[in-house]
């Protein structure tokens, strides 16, 4: 069989506190596999503390458009609670 119609399959099932931990290992099968293709599956089980991080990953990946990219676009996907918790500093904050 040729190396050609090989592609790799990358699955995060032990999610990390951060996403870029995450996109590392996953930029990383790239580098190797290079031109083959890259299927990148996460596994997630709702109502455990993976489905938790996930929410996590996604409220930090809309921060970061708010920083540096289309802003209007990353505030429009945000809930209200959402947007809340990211603005909210809570009591104490600026004691």
């Amino acid at each position: 069989m040729s190396g050609e119609f090989c592609s790799f399959v990358v699955l995060h099932y032990g999610r990390w506190w951060n996403p870029a931990v995450e996109e590392q290992a996953t930029d990383r099968a790239h580098r190797i596999g290079q031109l083959r293709t890259l299927n990148v599956h996460t596994l997630v089980t709702g109502g455990t503390i993976e489905d938790h991080i996930a929410q996590m990953h996604e409220n930090k990946r809309g921060v970061a458009e708010i920083v540096s990219g289309d802003t209007q676009a990353a505030l429009a996907r945000m809930s209200d609670d959402d947007l809340h918790a990211v603005l909210d500093l809570g009591q104490g904050a600026l004691a």
